[in-house]
């Protein structure tokens, strides 16, 4: 049985997330102890729960210390399998992050998952985010997957639904020159007025055309549901930003700061900004290959410890141009 000190690095929800992950794929037992230590709420939180839950679903794991506020946890995984699943995380906490830990696994087998929470929440990748970057990336890469957003969910109601297909997939080494190149936003609302994802786009767009040209694809995504809120998020070639609405701040502030976050990636070397590069590292290590990205961010080092901890190597280097490079 492999032991995994939760509280190393990043220290959080992430590696829980990837440590049962790549469980299932090596086929290996891992004890996961200090669960989450050095957090104001240590141990899992529901939306970990939903993540591991997600990820023994593909494999008929067995789970031990699967318990809200849990500070350690045995994930033993069986066989990879195609499943149906319906995991609710009970709270506005992220679809995107459930959906993080279950697609490398699914990929192997095929199968598909509707997960209930929240689609845009703070400090998390938006729904939007994982669609028009991460899926789009591995799409190229020959990733045979479709996701659709049913319903939108902020918090602190939640309530959103995606519902994710993945037919049995294996990736070419990864190369971000495989990516066709795109630009885009998504301006997204539940229960508000219609000007309220316009302004936020039109916000967005006079900041960002000057620098980057004119955007590809534009959406303006209004909703009804049970929880009210917004969120934009812009993209050039593999950069991203994102922004979501508060009361009180003005849509125009939202769409600009999401530009801003876009903006500063896009003035950087790198070929994928910080934030994919943390969602690709699996992926790397999984199928080889090679990227350079604006940033190395502890996340993304918790990953690159946590896959030596399961045998496998992504080396990282200083890139030639600058940023930082990732082979495997």
């Amino acid at each position: 049985m492999l032991e995994i000190d939760g509280s190393q690095l990043e220290g959080g929800g992430q590696l829980v997330r990837t440590a049962v992950a790549l469980a299932a794929l090596t086929g290996e037992e891992a004890r996961i102890a200090g669960v989450r230590a050095g957090r104001e709420t240590p141990g899992l939180r529901p939306q970990h729960i939903a993540a591991v839950r997600a990820v023994a679903g593909c494999c008929g794991a067995r789970v031990d210390g699967l318990a809200i506020g849990s500070d350690r946890l045995v994930f033993s995984p069986g066989p990879i399998r195609r499943a149906e699943q319906r995991v609710e995380v009970g709270t506005a906490g992220g679809i995107a992050l459930v959906l993080q830990a279950w697609l490398p696994v699914a990929l192997e087998a095929g199968g598909a998952i509707t997960v209930v929470g929240g689609t845009e929440v703070p400090l998390g990748p938006t729904i939007d985010f994982v669609d028009r970057m991460l899926l789009r990336f591995l799409r190229a890469h020959g990733a045979r997957v479709s996701l659709d957003i049913r319903r939108r969910g902020y918090v602190p109601q939640g309530d959103g639904e995606v519902r994710a297909v993945v037919e049995p997939s294996r990736l070419a080494p990864i190369d971000a020159a495989r990516v066709p190149a795109d630009s885009g936003a998504v301006s997204a609302a539940a229960n508000l007025p219609r000007h309220v994802p316009g302004r936020q786009l039109d916000a967005a767009r006079r900041a960002l055309e000057p620098v980057t040209g004119p955007l590809g694809e534009t959406v303006v995504d209004l909703r009804e549901g049970l929880s009210t809120g917004s969120s934009i998020t812009c993209w050039a070639g593999l950069k991203a930003g994102s922004a979501l609405g508060r009361r009180g701040v003005p849509a125009e502030q939202v769409g600009r700061a999401a530009a801003e976050t876009l903006l500063a990636e896009h003035a950087l070397p790198g070929e994928v900004d910080r934030h994919l590069a943390d969602q690709l590292i699996v992926y790397l290590a999984r199928y080889g290959g090679s990227f350079t990205a604006t940033a190395c961010t502890r996340h993304t080092e918790t990953v690159r410890w946590l896959l030596g901890e399961f045998g496998l190597v992504v080396d990282r280097a200083p890139a030639p141009g600058g940023g930082e490079a990732f082979s495997a």
